[in-house]
């Protein structure tokens, strides 16, 4: 998601609700720590130079339960950001703390924002000779292969 479309979803609700990948919601009374954009300039192991820009927000829940941040108090917050760091509209990335700093997509459904897990790619799969498509082979197949490469088979004693 955006940051133009976040501050859309945020002028049409009363409530700001994250939700974790486990449908559990962060604590009502978090806090957004930090805002702002960070890029990435990198090269990919197929020797591609990259670049990425994200915006991210920190989430973090203190021990002050009495603390609700409304969607307005929010946008402030995000116009502010925008206004002194020069903040592009680029896709937002959560961090918020569990076993240790997770970092999430953001979604929408109506209600709630969603924390969406990420995950990390090989971005040159076509230079490293990884297939997108997984073999597929029938474990039969597999047994009458290996039996003919190296004579190994179950009742061989050689697995």
């Amino acid at each position: 998601m955006k940051l133009s479309e976040f501050k859309n979803q945020l002028k049409k609700i009363d409530l700001v609700n994250f939700l974790l990948p486990n449908g559990k919601s962060v604590p009502k009374h978090f806090h957004v720590t930090e805002i702002g954009q960070i890029h990435k300039n990198f090269i990919d192991c197929g020797g591609t130079i990259r670049n990425e820009k994200v915006v991210s927000f920190q989430l973090w829940a203190a021990e002050d339960v009495d603390h609700t941040l409304i969607p307005e108090k929010l946008l402030n917050i995000i116009t502010l950001s925008e206004k002194k760091l020069a903040i592009e509209d680029s896709e937002i990335e959560v961090e918020y703390q569990s076993n240790t700093i997770g970092k999430y997509h953001l979604d929408f459904d109506g209600n709630n924002f969603l924390l969406l897990n990420t995950k990390t790619d090989c971005l040159a799969s076509d230079k490293c000779g990884i297939t997108s498509e997984k073999l597929k082979i029938s474990l039969a197949d597999l047994a009458q292969s290996n039996q003919k490469t190296n004579g190994c088979s179950p009742e061989g004693k050689c697995c």
